[in-house]
């Protein structure tokens, strides 16, 4: 039988995490208020995180990572305790913190800010033994974290058209090239970078591309420049360029020339972590939109009297309902199943997305003027959710994926 109830021990993971954030984040947010509040102080004047905003979140990693949250779903072979949270799990966790907290970049910092971005992400157990013994110890503490360099100016959805090239020189291989869009480059101590090592195979589409991990060495491997977007005066994305960049073999992770294999393991479950922040920040939206229905008055009435509120209401939970369904479906299929479920996880990925930014909207226009003012937050989560129809596979990407299943003969919506 299915079932999606939330089980003592995860309800017992939740709650250590809401007394985590009281006793450890609440201080912080206290002390960092100026940076947190404006974005003036968020940023520097290039666009990158300020100095009190950097403590700020690395005091989050190093306290998270004491904690045990950090790492908690990081695979039990790099040291972690994923073993004992499914997807299901991690849906559950992640959707009960942005219901509570919403878009709180401190919270957001307890677990890693992305797959890609630090912890003990699934990439590293395609790296060499000697490298994982040598590296894991600081990635586990949340002392150094890592970037994912597949994106490039002119190679987004379609990854075979990467330019960066890597030559061989004896036990080292030379990196030249750029990558774009990418999610924590200014803060990275290391880079996963894909990168050309075999044209031929490139050309025909069956492999020639490894996957290297490159430390940011401020000469040959560096973080150029941010990328502000959406309004915002800064961003956690950059630009790296990499002139020479002298990386040894022991660096590549998975196998030569099929950088696509063990480096994009987990690739899945990082779509579950997407859906399942959509669901709670729907939901922590939709809990501000009932709240100030049921306060603020018009004509003589609040204004949850008045249909067209409550049809807009309707829509949200409507929405809501079908989303965290459709997610928890997945990643019980995810834990029950031998074969991983694409067409459900492409379906996850673009009806989540896509479903929040229509929640928070009506969200903002049951307030009103007060919807569109930063006091309410909600423009901000509005701004965050149009982001994430984009990276990761855009929606018309995941379509595709869902359009191709099905006619290869995956029909089943069991």
């Amino acid at each position: 039988m299915i079932s999606f109830q939330v089980s003592e021990d995860i309800k017992e993971v939740i709650s250590a995490i809401y007394r985590f954030v009281e006793v450890e984040i609440e201080p912080l947010r206290k002390k960092y208020q100026k940076e947190l509040e404006n974005e003036r102080y968020f940023y520097d004047e290039n666009g990158l995180y300020s100095p009190g905003i950097q403590e700020a979140l690395q005091q989050v990693r190093l306290k998270s990572a004491e904690a045990g949250f950090y790492t908690m779903f990081g695979d039990p072979e790099l040291g972690g305790t994923g073993d004992e949270f499914g997807p299901i799990a991690v849906a559950l966790i992640h959707e009960a913190i942005l219901k509570k907290y919403g878009l709180d970049p401190l919270v957001m910092e307890i677990f890693p800010a992305g797959l890609f971005t630090g912890g003990l992400t699934p990439v590293l157990l395609g790296m060499h033994p000697d490298t994982k013994a040598e590296l894991l110890p600081s990635i586990a503490k949340g002392e150094a974290t890592l970037c994912f360099g597949l994106s490039e100016p002119d190679a987004g959805s379609d990854v075979w058209a990467i330019k960066t090239k890597a030559v061989k020189d004896g036990d080292y291989w030379i990196l030249n090239g750029t990558k774009q869009w990418i999610t924590n480059a200014h803060y990275a101590k290391y880079a996963i970078i894909f990168a050309v090592t075999d044209p031929e195979l490139v050309e025909k589409r069956k492999g020639g591309i490894t996957c290297f991990l490159v430390p940011f060495d401020g000469k040959t491997c560096v973080a150029t420049s941010s990328i502000p977007y959406m309004g915002h005066l800064g961003s956690r994305i950059g630009i790296i360029s990499m002139e020479n960049a002298r990386v040894h073999e022991k660096f590549i992770i998975g196998d030569l020339h099929q950088g696509f294999g063990k480096a994009l393991h987990g690739v899945d479950l990082g779509r579950i972590v997407m859906a399942a922040l959509c669901v709670g920040a729907a939901q922590w939206a939709l809990d501000k939109a009932i709240q100030y229905a049921n306060e603020r008055k018009t004509f003589g009435v609040t204004i949850g009297n008045h249909q067209a509120i409550q049809i807009m209401l309707a829509d949200c939970a409507m929405e809501i309902y079908a989303a965290r369904n459709m997610l928890l479906h997945c990643a019980w299929k995810m834990e029950n199943q031998e074969k991983l479920p694409l067409k459900e996880i492409s379906m996850i990925k673009a009806y989540c997305t896509e479903m929040v930014q229509n929640v928070v909207d009506r969200c903002m226009q049951i307030h009103g003027g007060m919807g569109l003012t930063n006091e309410m937050k909600l423009e901000k989560v509005w701004r965050w959710a149009r982001t994430l129809r984009i990276p990761d596979g855009t929606t018309e990407i995941q379509k595709r994926t869902i359009a191709r299943r099905l006619l290869q003969g995956d029909q089943s919506f069991q």
